[in-house]
């Protein structure tokens, strides 16, 4: 009887202790949304602003008197480089960051993400670029579930999603060089793909950093860190999807 007693027990603490478990899951993966949504929001803004201000734009890019981008004036460089910079530094200082700033360099990013976004605007239709961001919006939420849901460990595959990018940024720098048509049309092909595949590959990913963190403080940077690989993975594929769907001014 004693037994039996102790059995229940153990089931009934093993049973709470899951639903505990699931519910902290759901209220991170929601954390994460909120911060990638968020994150989305802030860079339409600044690339809503420096399209609707030639004043503001001018500071970044080397207008015509049509209001047409033809370069980029030197803060407009610093403003597009300097996100890989951000990216390298947490890179190699995330463990030792603290919350505050690991959020500060998120904003940080995703602003200035807003003013590379701002040349898709210079450049195609204000409707083809709303189109095409509900339709990233959809696949991303249709590949982020199945990414949530799915049984099948997708370590493998992130490993060859990773390859690919590597190799998508080679081509684009020899298509920089070498321009061609074809090539460009093939780099766009391989990067929808590609930034599909890491959706779902980065939410899983996201799900068992959240498995290694429970319990622990780093919580909160583990959904940062989330968010972000989302985000990046969303403004990849929208604007390869933009290449295909977006209709120049």
């Amino acid at each position: 009887m004693a037994n039996q007693n102790f059995d229940a027990f153990n089931r009934a603490g093993t049973v709470a202790d899951q639903a505990a478990f699931d519910a902290g899951l759901r209220a991170h993966m929601i954390r994460v949304y909120n911060y990638m949504a968020s994150g989305l929001a802030l860079s339409g803004i600044v690339a809503f602003g420096l399209f609707s201000s030639s004043q503001l734009a001018a500071l970044f890019f080397q207008l015509t008197a049509d209001g047409r981008v033809v370069g980029l004036n030197l803060l407009g460089w610093v403003a597009i480089l300097a996100p890989l910079g951000l990216l390298l530094l947490v890179s190699f200082r995330a463990a030792r960051m603290s919350v505050g700033s690991v959020q500060a360099v998120y904003w940080a990013v995703t602003a200035l993400m807003g003013v590379s976004l701002s040349l898709l605007l210079f450049t195609y239709t204000g409707a083809s670029v709303a189109r095409t961001f509900f339709v990233t919006a959809a696949a991303f939420g249709a590949l982020s579930l199945y990414g949530y849901t799915t049984k099948r460990d997708l370590t493998a595959v992130g490993k060859f999603l990773f390859m690919g990018v590597v190799g998508l940024i080679l081509a684009s720098l020899v298509n920089m060089i070498w321009p061609s048509g074809t090539m460009s049309f093939i780099i766009s092909a391989a990067g929808v793909l590609i930034f599909s595949g890491l959706i779902a590959y980065d939410t899983q990913k996201i799900k068992e950093q959240y498995s290694e963190a429970y319990g622990s403080d780093a919580a909160e940077k583990v959904a940062i860190f989330g968010a972000l690989s989302l985000y990046l993975d969303f403004v990849n594929l929208f604007q390869f999807l933009m290449m295909f769907l977006g209709q120049r001014r």
